[in-house]
């Protein structure tokens, strides 16, 4: 399972995504767990000292070799080199796994375990801005790593990977929004709170993305109604005032057996709700998106920057599914 947690900046998101992922982590699901986001706060969020959670390796700066192991003995990718955010997998690509995939090289130079109640989960980041690309990078080329990763990625229904994204509606900018089995968009009972998510939903509409907005900081009835007149049927659960929250953004988080009732209630109905959303997968669907993606990327600035034809890199025989694994080079 694919689930992203998306939301305004201040709107809890991080804070959310690390409740769901100890949730999953103390009910004994398998999770890999990525920071998206420019402001890195899922590190900490999940236990990590701030030192520890800086020193964690960036996705981007293993972009080359996540490319080259990716690639496999696809054909039609004459190089690594020539990979971009948005290559698809195709015959002969090499495919991630979520679980019994330990001694890939991506997982070996970017996963780092971090221990919580009741199990471990692996742990990648984007990695922060550097000073090096403060005015001449984009917050998206620290991404690529992780729309590439997401591309060649085949899980199941019992194995989850859990993603902080960027704030706002930046994950547009890419096909990365279309990734995900589910997307939880954090929403607090305010006019601009509501406003990101009439973004993603007019947005999203087109391409079949599966939403569910999970009110935050609500303070009573008067709230959940607010979320009620402006998400509908959307809102999925609300979220209240929490000690536990308070507690762990101090560095000090009690046991999760200890948050409230009302919220641990929540992270069930989210659980529930991300498990259902299964059923809905259409693996043929989803390798259509990445095409669509891959091929306008490449036509709109990935050929003139390469020197090649992108859009041959696109197997039109190639479904990614469970089936293909037993395929994949070694």
């Amino acid at each position: 399972m694919k689930i992203a947690f998306v939301g305004k900046g201040g709107s809890g998101k991080s804070t959310l995504s690390s409740l769901f992922i100890r949730h999953l982590a103390a009910v004994q699901v398998p999770v890999v767990a990525v920071d998206a986001d420019i402001n890195q706060h899922l590190g900490p969020a999940l236990g990590l000292a701030e030192q520890e959670a800086a020193a964690l390796p960036a996705l981007g700066a293993h972009l080359p070799e996540i490319k080259e192991y990716l690639r496999g003995a696809n054909p039609r990718i004459a190089s690594a080199e020539t990979m971009i955010k948005t290559t698809p997998p195709g015959s002969g690509s090499r495919l991630l796994r979520l679980t019994g995939d330990d001694d890939n090289p991506v997982y070996a130079a970017c996963a780092r375990p971090v221990a919580l109640d009741g199990g471990t989960v692996r742990l990648m980041v984007t990695g922060p801005f550097e000073e090096s690309d403060l005015g001449v990078a984009c917050y998206h080329s620290k991404v690529g790593a992780v729309e590439l990763c997401l591309n060649h990625l085949v899980d199941g229904r019992d194995e989850y990977l859990v993603v902080d994204m960027t704030a706002g509606s930046d994950s547009f900018a890419s096909g990365m929004f279309t990734r995900f089995d589910l997307t939880f968009l954090v929403a607090e009972p305010t006019r601009k709170g509501v406003a990101v998510y009439r973004q993603y939903r007019d947005y999203a509409r087109d391409y079949g993305v599966a939403l569910a907005v999970v009110g935050n900081k609500v303070q009573g009835e008067d709230d959940v109604a607010f979320l009620r007149d402006e998400v509908g049927d959307d809102l999925l659960v609300t979220v209240g005032h929490s000690d536990w929250v308070r507690a762990m953004e101090k560095g000090r988080p009690p046991r999760l057996d200890s948050l409230e009732e009302r919220n641990k209630q929540a992270l069930r109905v989210m659980h529930e709700r991300a498990d259902a959303a299964y059923e809905e997968r259409d693996w043929r669907r989803y390798t259509q998106q990445m095409a669509l993606f891959h091929r306008k990327n490449a036509e709109s600035w990935g050929n003139s920057r390469t020197g090649a034809d992108l859009t041959a890199q696109i197997d039109p025989g190639f479904v990614l599914d469970e089936s293909v694994l037993t395929a994949r080079p070694v």
